[in-house]
């Protein structure tokens, strides 16, 4: 495994934003399930995804976006993990938008104990979703009321797209292997769903165990879809500070993520 000195100035370890004082975002609870855990019983970064994915459709649904904003692709989901939650907690998921442009929102999910237990799970995300024209398959404008919803919050209303992550992987990595898929991987469009992403982030979890023993953070940049039939090979770089993975098919990236242990001198939301 190569060793390197951790950094503080990358963009992967940017902190998340508060959320504003006296703010109401939407809010709901979600109790963790035994599909949703590993064999320790923490809530594993899949079902953190699919979470994520379904309170961005409930919350379309309470705003009356469903019709006006039906479908969205995220291009880079951030997880902190701060105290994990375990199988049969509930959680109390807050939701509001932090910064976004005509087309595309980075939108803040945060996990926590519905009663502000001060030991309870604390889990904050970040995710940069695109708004896709139901019949053109491009990103297409934020109809004005939801725009004008999602702005509550937000800091920025002249988002733009920043890579974190590096596109393309080294010659030389420390791990390569195929990740099979299956025909449930699949979502209605063909291609393989968010959360199957995050299944292969936990399986190379066993190169690094340390990292999910403290606070950690995940971060998966999607470049291009992965369809129906295509073959996908992980090949992964070790760092004293955490691991990267390339999600390739043949020799191009599909995906990027990277998870490490949070930097003592790094101060993240909370």
């Amino acid at each position: 495994m190569a060793t390197s000195t951790p950094s503080t100035d990358l963009p992967r370890t940017r902190p998340l934003t508060e959320l504003p004082e006296q703010a109401d975002p939407f809010s709901t609870e979600r109790t963790v399930r035994t599909g949703d855990v590993d064999t320790g019983k923490r809530l594993r970064l899949d079902g953190i995804a699919r979470y994520l994915q379904d309170i961005g459709t409930d919350n379309l649904a309470a705003v009356g976006a469903s019709e006006t904003d039906p479908l969205w692709i995220v291009r880079r989901t951030i997880v902190d993990v701060h105290r994990p939650a375990e199988y049969g907690r509930t959680l109390r998921l807050r939701r509001w938008c932090d910064a976004l442009s005509t087309r595309w929102a980075n939108v803040r999910v945060r996990f926590d104990d519905p009663g502000d237990a001060p030991d309870g799970p604390l889990i904050e995300t970040a995710a940069f979703w695109i708004d896709i024209g139901p019949t053109t398959g491009a990103p297409t404008r934020i109809s004005d009321g939801l725009f004008e919803h999602m702005a509550r919050y937000a800091h920025d209303t002249r988002l733009k797209w920043t890579a974190w992550l590096p596109a393309r992987a080294p010659d030389e990595v420390d791990d390569e292997r195929v990740f099979p898929l299956r025909a449930t991987d699949l979502d209605p469009f063909g291609h393989v769903n968010n959360a199957v992403y995050w299944h292969g982030l936990e399986e190379l979890l066993s190169l690094r165990p340390d990292v999910p023993d403290s606070p950690y953070r995940a971060v998966i940049e999607h470049l291009r879809p992965v369809a129906a039939g295509e073959t996908l090979t992980l090949r992964t770089t070790l760092r004293e500070d955490g691991l990267t993975v390339w999600f390739t098919v043949e020799d191009h990236t599909r995906a990027v993520a990277w998870i490490g242990r949070k930097p003592d001198a790094l101060r993240w939301t909370p």
